[in-house]
This record gives structure tokens, C-alpha cells and sequence, in this order.
């Protein structure tokens, strides 16, 4: 099956300002422009067990001018989905070109599972391959699925066609496998250089963390030695000196730790504390959790975001806030990222965060995708309706100034987003990466309505949640802006005493 996308924009989310405007709205800060999207995806499946059409859960990865974007297609209600996609651009974003990865589920190419989650990518330099590893389930009796097994396709030909997947885990003994994420070491001058590591959990086992380490291209994989801690949500990033980091939720998702190796994912100990986490519920019954988005830049300074309501008093609503390390086992402070005031309505959460490995330190150019509310209570009786938009957000400064943010789409409705047993649902996880010429391709997943109904779960042929792009990438703010254009959250600190306004999770949960 394969359905390429054309060049020309599809633009059903842009919006129309004129350039030389910008409206910034009181008290927000948000500076909305025109910003034409390419639908780069859409689920093709046709399977009646699952929800159509619906693209989930991005993730992308940059290599030069090659950029690779990979998500769920036909999402099930109680977990995982038909297939894999992935879209893939040579030419830093211009024109893409999309397929769904066979010999994983029985929709697609013959594989023996029944569905497939969690997908990252990402690019091993020195073997010249791509990787997009994936959680494999299996249908359980009773309902709902068990993760059987973490698989890797394999892409020699710069991201357009890829093998039959290989395994990297195998469930054994009642485990319970989620949230798988993959990496490599891509520095020339690494003692570890073509390592490539991937982080999943066991859920079965209190989500007790795994590490596996393949040093040849993704074929073979060892599992590495790890302290027998919980944890979920991991993004594993390479040192240019070979360190692994790991930037992890604990088992309860109530903290942000990391998990170090300095000999090539042999063996990891931690995990080192972060911070303690304290989110608020986003309204209208949307499937969020404040999972960990980790990148590094040039230098090997780690960054680390996750949605908190910390600094908004009686934590009403989420904040994207950040830590940063230089050696994965002390962290700095929490601080806000200031896409708007600490008194603003506006509700933030699942965001993807990018770095420009051409950058570091001072000077390290970062690019922060997410969703947003502009009213975090809402839909709820006499309470406005919930809208969903995406916002975007770029600091030249290492983190230390911000530009203002730019609405990239929205409205959507909730009723226009599948359905899952945790709410409606975008993804676990939004994207971002930085490709040729400091270019930054936000990934996400955005709905428009249903056209035979209201709600896509009613409606005929179903949802349209596809996977788009800004079609001309998003470049950096300077931090040379004009005066009031540049933000930063100097002086701010967390509430006395903020807590999450949900109660803790009884059991370690599962995210897929």
C-alpha cells in the first residue's frame, strides 16, 4: 500500500493574517501569522476494529536535508493502533513522500501482531541507517493488550523503504512491555560512536526500566544492566563525549529523573533527581500525562521539558517548564518557559521539544512544539467549550530568552479527535526537529471536523486526524528581536506548596 503526498500545500489550518501583521493578544502573547501546513499523511486502513481515519502520536528526526516523521494510523480505543507510518522528506521539508511499515501487524505486510504503538525515529550516521522502533501488542483475553514485544525497522535508502522489523525485546514470563524510545550515538569522535540505545519499561514489573544497546546498525541488541527502578517515558540522548543520559518519569509519573552510562549502555545507574512533578487535569477529558521531551545540543548540554503547574496558583493550569544538565546526574532549577503570563487562562501540555546540534551553550537555538487551551476550564456545563490549537515557541539563547509564540492550527473540537480509554487523544507526544540550515518541521496531529457528524466516532467515513507539517519549516527568533518580542521568565519560581490537583495513580500506569 502506498500513498504519496503531493508538494502542493494543503492548507486547511492556516492562518490568513497578513505577514506584515502581528496581533498579539492581551495578556497572552501569542503572535498569530500565516502559517500554511502540508498534510504530509493520512490513515489508509479500513479495518472496522479500530478508529478511521486517524493519524496519533508524531515523532521526527533530521539529518541534514533528510527529514523522517513517523506516527500511529488507525487508532484503537484500547490501545495501540492498525499500523506504523512515516513520512520522509530529501529535501528539508519541500516535498514528502509516505508509506506504512509492513511485517509488524496483520494489516499490514503479514506480521504476526494484532496492533503497534509508540513509534520513534531516529538516524544512526555511522551506519548510514534510519531507525523507527515501535511497541508490538497483542490482543488480550478479556480485552485491552499486552505489549509483546519491542521492535526496530530498518531503512537503508535514506528513510524511503524499510525492512521487516527486528526485535529488540521479546515479552517473556508475564511481562508487559510500553513505551519504547530510540536513539543514537552520532558523534565521529565518540569512543561509542553507531551505538544506538533504546529505552522501554515493563509495566507487569512495578514499569521496572530496559535499556537495549545495538552496535551494527540496529540488526542485534543487548540489554544492558540497569538498577532495578520504575519508570516510563524515557528519551534517551548520546554525549558527544559517549554518556548516555536518560530523561525518565518515574513508575507514577509524580517525578523527572535520569538513568547515566558511560560505557556505551553496558550498564546505567540512577536514577538522579530532576524534579518533582505537579500537573494539572487537562479539562474535557483529553488523554495528556507530563512524559519527558529530552534533547542536546552541540556541546552535550541536555535539556529536558514536561507540563507542570508549579507556577500558577492553585495549579489551574499547565506551564512548559525545562531543567538542563551537563552530565545527566545534577540538574538546574525548574524554570517556566514563558509562552505567556503566569495570571493568562491558557492551558499548555504534550510538548516536543528540538535542539539545534549545530548550536550550543549561549548561543543554542531551540524550538518547543506543543498543544494548548486558550481557557483551561472548559467543558464542562455553563463552561465554554474546549478548543485545541498548537503553539510553537523558539529561544536563540539556550533557553534563556524566548520568542513569542505562533498559533500553528486550531480550533478543534474534542469530538473531532479519536477516542481511547484515557480520553480523546492527539498523542502521548508531539515533535519537533531541527534539519538543514537551522530549519526546525514541527510534527503534529491535528483534526478537522467529521463530515458525516459532530463526533468522529459516530460519523461517516469516521475521524480526519492527519499528520501535518508548517510547509516551509519554522526558523528560530533572534534573540536581537525587538524589545518586547524577546520574553524570559527571570525571577519566577514555583508556588508554596503547588500540588497536582488529581489525586497520584494507584498503580503504575501504562501509555500506549
Amino acid at each position: 500500500m502506498r500513498f504519496v503526498v503531493s508538494s502542493k500545500v494543503r492548507a486547511r489550518f492556516s492562518i490568513s493574517v497578513p505577514t506584515a501583521i502581528l496581533v498579539v493578544l492581551s495578556l497572552t502573547w501569542v503572535v498569530s501569522a500565516t502559517v500554511p501546513l502540508n498534510e504530509i499523511s493520512t490513515d489508509p486502513f479500513t479495518n472496522d476494529t479500530s478508529q478511521h481515519k486517524t493519524e496519533v502520536e508524531p515523532d521526527v528526526f533530521a539529518a541534514g536535508s533528510t527529514v523522517v516523521g513517523t506516527f500511529q494510523a488507525g487508532r484503537f480505543f484500547d490501545g495501540g493502533a492498525s499500523d506504523i507510518g512515516f513520512a520522509t522528506s530529501v529535501n528539508n521539508g519541500g516535498s514528502w513522500t509516505n508509506r506504512f511499515l509492513s511485517g509488524i501487524t496483520k494489516f499490514q505486510g503479514g506480521g504476526p501482531y494484532d496492533r503497534v504503538s509508540d513509534p520513534s525515529v531516529a538516524f544512526d550516521a555511522k551506519h548510514k541507517v534510519w531507525l523507527i522502533s515501535s511497541l508490538a501488542l497483542m490482543e488480550a483475553p478479556g480485552g485491552g493488550t499486552n505489549g509483546d514485544a519491542i521492535l526496530v525497522s530498518r531503512s537503508t535508502d535514506g528513510g524511503l523503504t524499510w525492512g521487516d522489523p527486528v526485535t529488540v525485546a521479546v515479552a517473556t514470563g508475564g511481562s508487559n512491555l510500553d513505551k519504547d524510545w530510540t536513539t543514537c550515538d552520532n558523534t565521529p569522535s565518540s569512543p561509542f560512536y553507531g551505538n544506538c540505545y533504546t529505552e522501554y519499561d515493563d509495566n507487569s514489573n512495578g514499569n521496572r526500566i530496559h535499556m537495549s544497546t545495538s552496535a551494527d546498525g540496529g540488526f542485534t541488541w543487548i540489554e544492558a544492566t540497569t538498577p532495578s527502578a520504575g519508570a516510563i517515558g524515557g528519551q534517551p540522548v548520546a554525549q558527544p563525549n559517549g554518556t548516555v543520559i536518560v530523561p525518565i518519569d518515574d513508575a507514577f509519573m509524580t517525578a523527572v529523573e535520569s538513568f547515566v552510562s558511560a560505557d556505551g549502555g553496558v550498564t546505567y545507574s540512577g536514577p538522579f533527581p530532576i524534579a518533582t512533578i505537579q500537573d494539572h487535569a487537562v479539562a474535557g477529558g483529553l488523554r495528556t500525562s507530563p512524559l519527558p521531551s529530552a534533547e542536546i545540543d552541540g556541546a552535550g548540554k541536555v535539556y529536558v521539558v514536561w507540563q507542570d503547574c508549579s507556577f500558577r496558583s492553585g495549579c489551574k493550569s499547565n506551564d512548559i517548564v525545562m531543567s538542563t544538565s551537563t552530565n545527566g546526574t545534577t540538574w538546574t532549577p525548574v524554570t517556566r518557559i514563558p509562552i505567556d503570563s503566569v495570571t493568562s487562562t491558557i492551558d499548555h501540555f504534550i510538548p516536543g521539544l528540538a535542539v539545534d546540534k549545530q548550536t550550543s551553550g549561549n548561543t543554542a537555538h531551540l524550538g518547543l512544539t506543543y498543544y494548548f487551551y486558550p481557557q483551561a476550564g472548559c467543558g464542562a456545563g455553563t463552561l465554554p467549550p474546549c478548543r485545541l490549537n498548537v503553539g510553537f515557541i523558539s529561544s536563540a539563547s539556550g533557553g534563556s530568552n524566548w520568542s513569542r509564540s505562533t498559533k500553528l492550527a486550531g480550533p478543534m473540537t474534542l469530538t473531532w479527535l479519536p477516542n481511547t480509554t484515557e480520553g480523546r487523544m492527539v498523542g502521548d507526544y508531539i515533535a519537533t526537529a531541527f534539519g538543514a540550515r537551522s530549519v526546525s518541521h514541527p510534527l503534529f496531529a491535528l483534526a478537522n471536523a467529521p463530515t458525516g457528524g459532530k463526533d468522529c466516532q459516530t460519523a461517516t467515513p469516521g475521524c480526519e486526524e492527519a499528520t501535518y507539517t508548517p510547509t516551509t519549516g519554522l526558523r528560530v527568533v533572534s534573540s536581537a528581536a525587538p524589545t518586547g518580542f524577546v520574553l524570559n521568565s527571570t525571577g519566577e519560581g514555583p508556588v508554596p506548596n503547588a500540588t497536582s490537583d488529581h489525586a497520584t495513580p494507584q498503580a503504575p500506569p501504562t501509555a500506549r
